[in-house]
């Protein structure tokens, strides 16, 4: 008799959420990609670098610190996640995302931001949960579209967030009545 395999456990062809996973693992994907339309502007307004080309080195620092602290506290996340619930840590970590982009965007200084974007990583602990907690509420037939519906929306927000990110970033340098606290810049 065949063992009918559990999709969560293997890698199967005729599965939709087996597929969303393969083609995950070849295309990386970074969290921190709402930062990308707007970093350069503010590491320049933030007058650390000394050269134009080392915006690019001060701002790598501010999109890896956010994965720092997300590798440091991941598996402290799903231990409370465990011991606690599910929806306690998710709220958690949706109240931290909104704190800490918050205070992020409010940066003044490049120390700030670095900081925000480390408490931001080490206080994120949406993504796992939430994949654990769509796989215990759903049954096994729908089980893959679960997963592969979690993953669409992480998709969907990492095109949609930098968009958004983008936006609010012209309208404040082109000064639609907003004026930058930044070194004085006026504009």
């Amino acid at each position: 008799m065949k063992e009918e395999r559990n999709p969560m456990l293997g890698d199967r062809e005729e599965c939709p959420g087996c597929k969303v996973e393969r083609i995950k693992r070849q295309q990386p994907a970074l969290l921190s990609t709402s930062l990308f339309p707007f970093i350069y502007f503010m590491v320049r307004d933030f007058h650390i670098a000394k050269r134009e080309e080392d915006i690019g080195y001060f701002a790598g620092y501010i999109g890896s610190s956010f994965m720092v602290g997300r590798a440091l506290t991941s598996i402290f996340w799903g231990l409370l996640a465990d011991r606690y619930g599910r929806k306690p840590i998710i709220l958690i970590g949706t109240l931290s995302m909104v704190l800490f982009n918050t205070l992020f965007g409010l940066s003044t200084s490049f120390w700030m931001a670095i900081s925000m974007r480390f408490l931001l990583g080490c206080f994120n602990s949406l993504l796992g949960t939430i994949r654990a907690y769509a796989s215990e509420v759903c049954r096994d037939e729908h089980r893959a579209l679960a997963m592969s519906m979690v993953s669409t929306s992480r998709g969907i927000g990492l095109v949609i967030g930098p968009a958004i990110g983008g936006f609010l970033a012209q309208v404040v340098y082109n000064g639609y009545g907003v004026k930058s606290k930044v070194k004085g810049d006026d504009f």
